[in-house]
């Protein structure tokens, strides 16, 4: 019953950066100082994400009763979207990145995206406390068009910060102990699903 919604975790709910690649020692001092602060705060909601992801697949596995499943996945939603409302609220105050042309609107498209995120993991949550627990074949229907609606979520996650990351920006973030972190968790997280 729970399983789809664990199958469309493991294409993950992720924040991940496409962090790979070298970058150039001469940076910009004022770009690098950006790209700090918008990395500085992914490993928190990184790992808040990855812990919803990691309770909805116990959950899913672990043949708990309906209402037990309902009470994760709430919290689990509820936990991905404060993430996400996190992360725009730190990209937002980090500003546009400095002497990047059309940063302005890479870093509002940013945030609009990171935002959207947010409000559909609160409906998601909101949908899922509206299942009833109480009739087993009404929730499982239930949790697998929530399954669905998570995987188009997950497939569309990961393009949240891809706009904003590309050329120098990409490079000042690449150079960040904190966003390599993440991409080092991420890829880890990649391996093992």
């Amino acid at each position: 019953m729970n399983k789809k919604l664990a199958a469309a975790l493991s294409g993950g709910a992720v924040l991940v950066l496409a962090l790979s690649g070298c970058s150039s020692d001469d940076g910009n001092k004022e770009l690098d100082a950006w790209a700090k602060q918008v990395c500085d705060a992914l490993p928190a909601q990184d790992a808040k994400v990855d812990a919803a992801n990691a309770a909805i697949k116990k959950a899913a596995t672990d043949n708990n009763a309906p209402a037990n499943v309902q009470k994760t996945d709430s919290q689990a939603f509820q936990d991905m979207s404060d993430a996400y409302k996190a992360l725009a609220q730190a990209v937002q105050k980090a500003g546009s990145p400095p002497g990047v042309e059309g940063g302005e609107k890479k870093q509002q498209d940013a945030v609009t995206a990171l935002n959207g995120l947010s409000t559909s993991y609160t409906d998601l949550k909101k949908k899922v406390d509206a299942l009833d627990t109480k009739d087993q074949a009404k929730f499982a229907d239930g949790l697998q068009d929530i399954a669905t609606e998570l995987g188009n979520l997950s497939k569309s996650g990961n393009t949240a910060l891809k706009n904003l990351e590309q050329g120098d920006v990409k490079e000042a973030m690449a150079k960040q102990d904190s966003c390599k972190k993440v991409a080092a968790s991420a890829s880890a997280r990649a391996t093992t699903s």
